[in-house]
């Protein structure tokens, strides 16, 4: 093991206090991208939002995250994740602040372009410096922290939002940002030790220009129609075309990666390092399974069986709850087992709690529904946090923002593949029209079984893609994220 440096030790005197801050971050990120769903309706007429204009509120925000995520862990890794963490803070709170004083879509959809920036910033170095502050025998356990702060931004999203518009206005929900981002980054820059992360003096930050731009066509080839589908239709030309200018530019941005200079992620990394390739693999099934879940599950309990959105709220906190408080002990019986083993049987109780709401009837028990969201979130807690501590385990300390940076990318590309994938099979039996159709429905009862139906072909497919993700986590190989943490320290 490499002599700890004097910014080292400082890292790690502080690092229950830093794992502390960092999670702020790693919360607020998703809490927003959930958090607007709920107050798009109320915005809408407001704004005189077009339903395009709606879904670009959305996909401004997550495709800014996705395309800068990679680039931006490349250089935190370079020039300091401090700094750019702290960058991240004060963008994200401008960000909100345009937002909240937004009168119409262009300067709203600008406004969440901002937020998105910031959010890149935090994702990229959230983890990247949890990593770094933690000694190996205790990076499982801290990680399962901030990972359990990722999960709650997503979950307790929809509710504080619906909270906050129904007692304050929509704007609430971007203000509220504002005293958490101040606190955060004054905090942030009395406690976190810039020494500790800065590059050697003289170092010159090298960015893959060309390599960026074509990562950007690609994702954002990708995620606009999956995004967009919905309003264009499978069978438009732009969905289409847009797909195959992602699959060009990515097979571009592999080739360029593999002689450029400085490439944005090592080549070797997906070749040579089967356990960083694998764990990032199940990462993106795994979200891809799960992401879509609340969302169909939501309008299952509502537009379905009637239930009220108090009620359907209450219902569906199993999964959260058992996230938040599994996590962390997920992660600390990672650090004393691997997280092989506990990454597999996580994908695996995901697989069998999506198996059994695909089996619920139109009109199920309360307990039964509950039950299963319960274990799909036992299976997301045994997952996570080893799974993320494996990646950021299996890379160098000078790849850490990178690596956080990639697996956050997959978070974001396997949400958008989510929602269109298990989206559109659950609105497949609607017909033209789709969400749309239910929505003005009702209570149709032939809208509600054909949703019904459309449901159970959704879940059972979340089930065979968390089975997929089981098998990623198993055939990654032995557990050699120890060894590669403790020289990366």
């Amino acid at each position: 093991m490499d002599a700890m440096t004097e910014g080292d030790r400082e890292l790690r005197e502080r690092r229950w206090a830093l794992l502390a801050l960092t999670s702020v971050g790693a919360f607020m990120t998703p809490l927003d991208g959930s958090i607007v769903s709920v107050a798009l309706p109320r915005m809408g007429p407001l704004l005189n939002l077009s339903f395009a204009a709606s879904l670009w509120v959305q996909a401004a925000y997550l495709l800014t995250i996705a395309v800068l995520l990679i680039p931006v862990g490349r250089l935190a890794d370079q020039r300091g994740r401090v700094p750019f963490y702290l960058a991240g803070t004060v963008c994200f709170t401008l960000g909100s602040l345009m937002a909240a004083l937004s009168r119409n879509d262009v300067t709203l959809i600008l406004a969440r372009i901002v937020q998105g920036a910031g959010g890149a910033l935090l994702s990229a170095t959230s983890a990247a410096i949890v990593t770094a502050a933690f000694p190996p025998e205790e990076r499982g356990r801290a990680l399962g922290l901030n990972v359990m702060a990722v999960y709650l931004g997503l979950s307790v999203g929809p509710p504080l939002g619906g909270l906050l518009v129904d007692r304050f206005g929509w704007p609430w929900i971007f203000l509220v940002n504002l005293p958490i981002g101040a606190v955060v980054f004054l905090w942030g820059w009395r406690l976190l030790p810039r020494r500790a992360v800065h590059p050697p003096r003289g170092s010159v930050a090298r960015l893959d220009v060309a390599g960026a731009a074509l990562l950007a066509v690609a994702l954002a080839g990708l995620l606009v129609p999956l995004t967009f589908a919905a309003e264009w239709g499978w069978r438009a030309l732009r969905t289409w075309g847009l797909l195959g200018l992602a699959l060009l530019a990515m097979a571009a941005f592999i080739t360029r990666e593999r002689k450029a200079p400085a490439p944005l992620v090592d080549p070797g990394l997906l070749r040579r390092n089967r356990l960083f390739a694998a764990a990032n693999l199940a990462a993106l099934l795994n979200y891809m399974a799960l992401y879509a879940i609340a969302i169909l599950t939501a309008a299952e309990l509502q537009l379905v069986q009637g239930r009220s959105a108090r009620s359907a709220g209450w219902i569906m906190l199993g999964q959260p709850l058992m996230q938040a408080v599994l996590s962390p002990l997920a992660g600390r019986l990672s650090d004393r087992f691997g997280s092989r083993l506990l990454s597999t049987v996580g994908m695996l109780l995901t697989a069998l709690g999506m198996g059994l709401l695909a089996l619920l009837g139109r009109r199920p028990e309360v307990f039964p529904i509950v039950a299963a969201l319960a274990v799909v979130g036992v299976g997301l807690a045994a997952f996570s946090a080893p799974n993320t501590s494996a990646i950021m385990g299996s890379v160098s300390r000078d790849q850490l923002g990178m690596a956080s940076a990639f697996v956050s990318t997959m978070r974001v590309t396997g949400q958008a593949l989510s929602v269109a994938i298990l989206g559109g099979i659950a609105a497949s039996h609607l017909g033209p029209g789709g969400w749309r159709l239910l929505l003005r429905a009702g209570g149709s009862p032939e809208a509600a079984a054909a949703f019904a139906s459309g449901y159970a072909a959704a879940m059972a497919t979340g089930a065979g893609l968390a089975l997929l993700g089981a098998w990623a986590s198993l055939v990654r190989g032995p557990a050699r994220e120890r060894q590669a943490g403790t020289q990366g320290a």
